[in-house]
């Protein structure tokens, strides 16, 4: 395993927000794979979404954390990116893949408070059924667990620390 942190999770769980703290708090630099993808397509990723339709989105979600080649860093990914066995081996590999866990309530309104996020979901699929369809796949790619329930970004980031392999062995 590599010196890296995969942060993978809902939208709205904090990845991006905690990401940016956390590879403060360690020196690390951040990368977003949502944002790789709006810098490639100069769009918001609502935009590239809609515009490639769900499958090909997932596919260069895929692709794009696929290549990623980066050391001391955090990686905030999509939330998609746990359709892709593929994507999600290479992540393992790359480094520690931490999943940021909240309950539906606090998803859904995170999520509806910033309505412009970028958002893969099926036309007629509520975020309670995307939310229940992932949730078993975090858990299957993950190395580790945070429960972020109640807990503010400084406790969060120590808890990540905490239950990472960040300062041990890798």
């Amino acid at each position: 395993m590599s010196d890296n942190i995969v942060l993978i999770g809902m939208p709205g769980a904090g990845k991006s927000t905690i990401g940016v703290l956390l590879a403060r708090q360690l020196g690390y630099s951040f990368i977003d794979t949502d944002l790789v993808i709006q810098d490639q397509f100069e769009q918001r990723l609502q935009d590239v979404v809609d515009q490639l339709g769900q499958d090909k989105f997932r596919q260069l979600e895929a692709e794009t954390c696929i290549n990623l080649r980066c050391h001391h860093a955090i990686v905030a990914t999509g939330g998609s990116v746990v359709y892709s066995a593929q994507a999600m081996a290479a992540l393992r590999k790359l480094g520690s893949v931490i999943w940021l866990n909240l309950p539906f309530p606090e998803i859904e309104s995170r999520v509806n408070a910033f309505p412009d996020r970028g958002l893969a979901i099926q036309p007629g699929q509520t975020l309670e059924d995307l939310y229940n369809e992932r949730m078993p796949l975090y858990q299957q790619f993950a190395h580790v667990e945070v429960d972020a329930t109640g807990l503010d970004p400084a406790n969060l980031v120590k808890a990540i620390i905490l239950k990472s392999a960040v300062g041990k062995a890798w």
